[in-house]
């Protein structure tokens, strides 16, 4: 069961910052979301949760991401950094 719920959602030049439920923070970098990346700061703030807060949607951008994806890129990033 996905326990990854998100609270709140912010951009600084480099990462996306995804604030859980349970006061954990998942960053990733910017450089993994094109449509993101490519969005105005406008386009960026107009989000709203999905899927009982386990996913973003930016509706005028027709993209749509899961929490749960976020947590298992970083790790597998992670574990390949380590290898």
């Amino acid at each position: 069961m996905n326990t990854f719920r998100g609270k709140a959602v912010r951009f600084d030049g480099n990462y996306l910052h995804v604030e859980l439920e349970d006061g954990r923070i998942i960053s990733t970098p910017m450089g993994w979301y094109k449509e993101l990346r490519q969005a105005s700061p406008e386009q960026l703030s107009d989000y709203r949760f999905i899927c009982h807060n386990t996913g973003i949607e930016w509706t005028g951008l027709d993209y749509h991401l899961s929490i749960e994806s976020m947590m298992a890129a970083d790790l597998h990033n992670l574990q390949r950094r380590a290898a």
